[in-house]
């Protein structure tokens, strides 16, 4: 696992029907944003909007393209909430995908999945690509929430990241990946994850598992877990960074570090384990972790 962070050191899915894979999506869309998609594949890009009327959250735009299906859930509080289903399968060998998530300000919004992403080889060895990009404008929060990612055996998926931060925006981004399913080799895998806020870097960080990719089964990376991930928490009330954090004391049962980046305000924790039901405990603990632990007193506080 090849990991790069911006002035931090590094540390340790359109309703379902009849849907042709070859004309790009419902309804015979194809969106021109992703790069062009192999013969067999598909190119959509489905779009998310929220927005603050004044009184509550509302999501004017819900654009549901290719394998994604956008349905909004009944509201939470303030938040407004946005499921993200499978419509077909995907992400297979040759597709170009891509969720484009917008928090205008003030907004409230939370994203989340009703099943597992499954990368699967498809009818071509050629790789899938899988673009989500957020923007969280000014006092605007998103939660982005969905369920794992599962790289089968023969697949090759390369997922990517962009977020753009506003100064006083909130977010919490799960990302969780399963490498095989039982007792099944997983495919090639890379995610990147590059962060802004504010405009300034905060994170840029590239994972890789799975033939080619050197080592990522040894020791100092997965060591015998195939499942792992991570919680990106940025949030204005953050102060004070507090110092690196293990969690788990029993290294077969998995364990999460948290560890401050350079913005006082974020804090990342990653995460091994042998099952998902165990990575999903790892990265709740260290979010309960930052918000239960009392901050350190200044110098000259009493």
């Amino acid at each position: 696992m090849n990991v790069t962070t911006a002035h931090t050191p590094a540390v340790i899915p359109t309703p379902a029907g009849d849907l042709r894979r070859a004309d790009g999506g419902a309804h015979g869309r194809r969106s021109a944003e992703p790069a062009p998609a192999h013969p067999s594949g598909v190119a959509a890009t489905a779009r998310i909007r929220a927005t603050h009327n004044g009184r509550a959250t509302t999501v004017p735009l819900l654009h549901s393209d290719g394998p994604f299906h956008l349905r909004r859930l009944r509201a939470r509080g303030e938040q407004a909430r946005v499921c993200v289903l499978g419509a077909m399968s995907a992400p297979l060998g040759g597709d170009r995908l891509a969720l484009d998530i917008t928090a205008e300000a003030r907004a409230r919004l939370e994203v989340t999945g009703a099943a597992a992403t499954i990368a699967l080889r498809g009818p071509t060895t050629a790789p899938a690509t899988y673009d989500v990009r957020v923007r969280v404008d000014d006092d605007a929060s998103l939660r982005w929430l969905p369920e794992p990612l599962i790289s089968t055996r023969g697949s090759t998926l390369h997922q990517a990241f962009a977020v753009d931060l506003a100064p006083t925006s909130r977010l919490l981004m799960r990302e969780e990946q399963l490498l095989g399913r039982s007792g099944e080799p997983p495919g090639h895998l890379t995610t990147r994850l590059t962060v802004r806020r504010g405009g300034r870097p905060l994170l840029d960080q590239h994972t890789a598992y799975g033939c080619p990719a050197p080592a990522w089964d040894g020791p100092a990376v997965l060591g015998p877990h195939r499942a792992t991930g991570q919680l990106l928490l940025v949030d204005p009330g953050l102060d004070t960074p507090q110092e690196p954090h293990v969690i788990g004391d029993d290294p077969a049962e998995g364990y999460a570090v948290l560890t401050p980046l350079a913005d006082p305000r974020a804090r990342i924790a990653t995460a091994v384990a042998p099952t998902p039901a165990r990575l999903r405990h790892l990265l709740d603990t260290a979010l309960t972790y930052v918000y239960e632990t009392p901050r350190p007193a200044a110098e000259g506080e009493q």
